[in-house]
């Protein structure tokens, strides 16, 4: 209630304040943050508070950008570096939770004009702290004035990308790039991440993608990799171009990956239920399914090194620490909850075979290379009906027909499996697949359909 009090006479002292010393200019200023980490005053601030601020920000700029041009030392940089960081640190505290003065920021141009105060300070290009705090601040009041805010999101996107994205994510400060990527991810929606995949912006689509490696565990990690995993199940034609930058995304995930995998055993325990890197290992595993399940990207994702053992591995590790103890990875017959249903591991064993049967399809090198990590044994042990692995028995009867397709090697094995009793029969009849001997051969095939 204090602070909703004093709001009038900090405005009225930011109001006379804009025409004079910068020294002035940021007392007021810093006091008018202050109170706008407060609720109230948020609330109450007039559209004449938000017009001054953009004036200071606009004369400062002038100043700076004069300085430069005349070759001019009268200008006291540190202090208008800090009035910059002041300002947009009132603006960033004035957007919280309050779509009014989000509304009324961007229709004064305020977005457009710290755009431009944006590009203005890295043309500055000296090193020092003041200077990395203004262009923290700046960053945080765009991804501010994002949030919720599908208009403000629009006009950021309009007036900073790619350029600025791009320029920012180069940065070697670690707080900048951090910021810009939480204003480019709050931005984004299915149309934008089209415009990031583009080949024209190959290279913003890339700096971020080395950030998000860099800071995998990050929150907005998950969230490109659902955009990424709507772009790339989408079944419209590629152009060549799109498809070249679609196979350098796939190498980098697939390689995320192979990094990660094992991080999807932390969900083991209840209280890692929510592990940030863990949720990214299930969805990279989502997109490479969605990936491999394109023609266009199947064939380049069937020769990356690698891949294919690690998801047999996977696929191992998660089949053992499920019969190890009771866990998400157990199998179970009978349904036991919502609480387990909606796990967030529910599926990862199923996705597992899937993947590895993409990786097989038409791939004879793939097909040996399963049956050389005894990769069969091991999805034939995974093909029973399992409540926390939907559809798992008709992803292994998937994969088992695309490791014997054109394979006598690996039909042979299945085969004697089965007649040693290490191959459950009855499995294989529910894959609609039996043994047949015939010339001293056991062979695998297809279940001929009796007549109705």
């Amino acid at each position: 209630m204090a602070a909703a009090g004093a709001l009038p006479a900090a405005a009225a002292q930011l109001g006379s304040a804009v025409a004079a010393a910068p020294e002035a200019r940021l007392e007021s200023v810093r006091a008018l943050a202050g109170l706008f980490r407060e609720a109230q005053p948020r609330e109450m601030a007039e559209e004449s508070v938000f017009r001054d601020l953009l004036n200071i920000l606009m004369s400062t700029s002038s100043e700076i950008e004069q300085a430069y041009k005349d070759s001019c030392e009268m200008v006291d940089l540190d202090t208008c570096l800090l009035l910059i960081a002041e300002c947009f640190r009132c603006l960033r505290n004035a957007c919280v939770e309050c779509a009014k003065n989000q509304h009324v920021m961007r229709n004064l141009g305020l977005i457009s004009t710290s755009v431009h105060l944006i590009k203005l300070l890295h043309g500055i290009q000296i090193k020092e702290e003041l200077l990395l705090t203004a262009l923290r601040c700046s960053l945080q009041f765009l991804g501010n004035i994002a949030a919720g805010n599908g208009d403000s999101q629009n006009s950021i996107w309009k007036c900073a990308f790619p350029d600025l994205f791009l320029t920012c994510l180069m940065y070697s400060d670690e707080k900048i790039v951090a910021y810009c990527c939480m204003v480019l991810f709050t931005c984004l929606n299915a149309e934008k991440v089209s415009e990031l995949l583009d080949p024209r912006n190959l290279t913003v689509a890339l700096h971020v993608l080395k950030v998000y490696k860099q800071q995998l565990e990050s929150e907005w990690s998950v969230t490109l990799l659902e955009l990424i995993m709507a772009k790339v199940s989408e079944k419209n034609p590629v152009t060549s171009e799109e498809m070249n930058v679609f196979m350098r995304h796939a190498d980098f995930l697939a390689g995320c990956f192979q990094e990660k995998c094992e991080a999807v055993l932390k969900l083991t325990s209840a209280a890692d239920a929510e592990d940030e890197e863990a949720l990214v290992t299930i969805r990279l595993l989502d997109v490479l399914c969605e990936m491999t399940s394109n023609n266009g990207q199947l064939e380049h994702l069937q020769a990356l090194p690698g891949l294919l053992e690690t998801a047999i591995d996977t696929l191992r590790l998660t089949h053992l620490t499920g019969k190890q103890a009771v866990n998400i990875f157990t199998a179970t017959h009978a349904m036991t909850g919502q609480e387990e249903i909606s796990h967030p591991a529910v599926g990862f064993k199923s996705h597992l075979i899937r993947l590895i049967g993409n990786l097989c399809y038409k791939n004879k090198e793939n097909q040996d290379k399963v049956y050389e990590l005894d990769g069969i044994p091991l999805i034939l042990d995974n093909c029973s009906i399992d409540d926390n692995n939907p559809f798992v028995n008709q992803w292994a009867v998937y994969a088992i027909r695309n490791l014997t397709e054109q394979n006598e090697r690996n039909q042979e094995l299945i085969a004697q499996m089965e007649e040693k009793g290490l191959a459950d029969n009855s499995a294989l009849e529910s894959m609609g697949l039996e043994i047949e001997k015939g010339d001293g051969k056991l062979i695998l095939r297809s279940v001929r359909k009796k007549p109705s």
